[in-house]
């Protein structure tokens, strides 16, 4: 059973204390925190335009230059650009056999990498990172992290480590929600911190986007990636007189919300489900059961093998659960006036459905603590669905890349257990202990592989 993150236990706690509706102060700012299932799905889902908008953080609009993007942005910006992005996804294939090709060549790629030094201890995230890179990349600007292209990866990842380690502390929380005091604590401001980091990204995108602007040929109806896509929609918008709801900056802003979203999220949550596997070897045990029995060979899995390997499918689920990589939900802001039980919340108040909690809710999951796969299996062996399981958020502001998530963490999982009987390194199993960590970071170790005959 692993140790809980204290921000975890403080929302536990208050919801079992004060009920599945408080308030919960960030600051000088009330949130009105829900905490159940039934609350949030009422309220989120069946009311969701009610609670569509985002409470906009000052330090989110100085970093980008306004208010951009798809994550920080309300009404019609945020509207038509979710719908845009969405739309391009389903023609680049997610949901068909495209997707799944490019992410199975990213599996392919990874078991040279690990079959090179089979036997030898390997640092396996530092793999998973590359491959998931480069789904999301070719999604956006159409091409790989390979030979000469590698650098823009490794210089990229640097940042995305410099972020890691120095925007999840108390001292970097406090300065966002609570600028005057941030700024006389000792060490770096907020501001110095996302300097070097809005740098290194926007010059990164903003050189992408021009390299397609050259060379892109607008009278072909078909895009090749989102930033093709986009600019042919700029151009035909433009041409009518509407300037500003495609413009460049939302272009480099909507990268980074769709580069970050598809990148961080999922191989954090790769990172940590591999961590909980080797934490618990006879959970690999029981997924190699079911692979031999189901697969039989070392071939590639796909998603029309998921119905068939149930207990893979619960491990998914379970990693995903436990793993809660959002100790406090994004912040919404009401649209209108509205009562949630008997309270009545004037437009513009914040509420936060608080999914960490729901998925550590003891009356769904016991031992909620406890990584336990078959939590997730029925007494006849299926898969169990189980409503309360919302590690992609709920409601209209639900993840836009929850389908090509899913996608991911299904086959680059699956094809990882199938090939390899896997075991810890020199230094044991890796660290799952959330008990100092302020926000769930992707985990860092080592392991040793070996192909499974």
């Amino acid at each position: 059973m692993t140790r809980p993150s204290p921000g975890y236990e403080c929302f536990r706690r208050w919801t079992q204390s004060y009920g599945d509706v408080y308030t919960f102060w960030l600051g000088s700012t009330p949130y009105v925190m829900l905490c159940s299932y039934d609350i949030i799905k009422e309220t989120f889902i069946r009311d969701g335009d009610t609670y569509v908008d985002k409470i906009q953080q000052p330090f989110q609009e100085k970093f980008r230059g306004g208010s951009y993007g798809v994550v920080e942005t309300n009404g019609a910006m945020w509207r038509d650009h979710r719908r845009f992005a969405l739309h391009q996804l389903r023609d680049f294939g997610l949901g068909k056999d495209l997707m799944q090709e490019k992410i199975l060549i990213e599996v392919g790629e990874m078991f040279k990498q690990f079959d090179a030094t089979q036997g030898a201890e390997q640092d396996v995230p530092k793999v998973f990172d590359v491959a998931v890179a480069n789904v999301i990349n070719q999604v956006i600007f159409g091409y790989r992290f390979d030979g000469e292209k590698e650098a823009e990866f490794k210089r990229l990842k640097e940042i995305m480590d410099f972020q890691e380690k120095n925007f999840n502390n108390f001292k970097t929380i406090l300065a966002v929600f609570i600028p005057g005091l941030g700024r006389i604590l000792p060490g770096p401001t907020i501001d110095e911190l996302l300097d070097s980091y809005k740098t290194t990204f926007y010059t990164f995108f903003d050189a992408r986007i021009e390299e397609h602007r050259a060379k892109i040929d607008f009278d072909s109806i078909e895009s090749q990636d989102y930033a093709e896509a986009y600019l042919k929609e700029q151009k035909k918008r433009e041409s009518t007189g509407d300037s500003t709801s495609f413009c460049d900056k939302q272009l480099s802003n909507m990268c980074l919300d769709l580069w970050l979203a598809g990148l961080m999220t999922t191989t954090t949550t790769l990172s940590w489900a591999i961590s909980y596997v080797l934490n618990d070897l006879k959970v690999l045990e029981k997924v190699h059961e079911e692979m031999d029995r189901v697969i039989g060979s070392d071939r590639l899995i796909t998603t029309g093998d998921k119905s068939q390997l149930p207990y893979m499918s619960a491990v998914v689920n379970e990693c995903q659960r436990c793993a809660n990589i959002l100790p406090i939900n994004l912040m919404h802001a009401t649209t209108q006036d509205t009562i949630i039980k008997g309270y009545h919340l004037p437009k513009g108040t914040g509420v936060i459905a608080q999914i960490s909690t729901l998925m550590l809710d003891e009356k769904i999951f016991p031992e909620p603590y406890k990584f336990n796969p078959d939590r997730f299996i029925d007494e006849g062996g299926k898969l169990r669905k189980v409503e309360q399981l919302v590690p992609f958020s709920i409601g209209k502001r639900q993840c836009l890349g929850e389908g090509l998530a899913r996608m991911e963490l299904f086959l680059f999982l699956s094809n990882f257990f199938n090939r390899y009987q896997m075991s810890p390194s020199s230094e044991g199993p890796p660290n799952i202990d959330k008990s100092k960590d302020f926000g769930i970071l992707p985990r860092r170790f080592s392991a040793v592989l070996r192909k499974r005959s």
